[in-house]
């Protein structure tokens, strides 16, 4: 079985990695994202994680900016270049985003360090990111679920890692995951169209 094929088998998972190159990616990543979204109609709020000060951080904002610039049906974006989301206003953003939304299911997007071959892997898994771990912070984790990508090698002086961080991998990687996204808000918005064709014609008709 090859990488594409065991990355269909594994779509149903609760943790899969993506390398952000990969043929199909977009459509896969999309399809995991999907598949993790509330059947409900609880808001659906995309938190991206990080600042433009540091190359490798930058992964999170260039989402958000890039998300904020387009028509998205099913998502809330907050965390851009301009008004980016880190470790100093995190805490007062994700207080102000519960007290805004009812009920938010939320979606973490964040830079990690990892292993060399896994660099310009994508991860889509369940569970919260924990935002400052690849530079020993410990910060509020965010999400109920939560897409990371890892832009360098962890290990030694994660600062100056990610300082130095390529620029062309975290845009590539950054643009992977925007179409991915989009791809997701369409797939839940049929989903959702779905649910209220069904709940129609489910609905008991009243008696003349």
């Amino acid at each position: 079985m090859n990488l594409k094929q065991n990355l269909f088998e594994s779509i149903k998972g609760e943790n899969t990695r993506f390398p952000y190159d990969l043929e199909d990616a977009q459509t896969l990543i999309a399809r995991q994202i999907s598949s993790m979204l509330p059947s409900t109609n609880q808001p659906i709020i995309i938190i991206c994680i990080g600042t433009d000060r540091s190359t490798g951080d930058s992964l999170g904002p260039l989402v958000g900016t890039k998300l904020s610039e387009k028509r998205l049906s099913q998502f809330h974006v907050y965390g851009t270049l301009d008004d980016p989301i880190h470790a100093v206003n995190l805490e007062d953003q994700m207080n102000w985003i519960h007290q805004t939304y009812k009920d938010p299911f939320i979606i973490g997007i964040d830079a990690c360090l990892g292993r060399l071959k896994s660099v310009g892997i994508i991860s889509v898994a369940n569970g919260p990111v924990k935002p400052g771990a690849g530079v020993n912070k410990t910060l509020t984790p965010v999400g109920n679920m939560h897409i990371t990508g890892i832009v360098n090698v962890s290990g030694f002086m994660e600062f100056l890692v990610l300082q130095n961080t390529r620029l062309s991998l975290v845009m590539k990687m950054s643009d992977t995951i925007v179409k991915s996204i989009l791809h997701a808000d369409l797939l839940h918005d049929r989903k959702q169209v779905l649910t209220k064709e069904q709940q129609t014609i489910l609905k008991p008709k009243k008696s003349i």
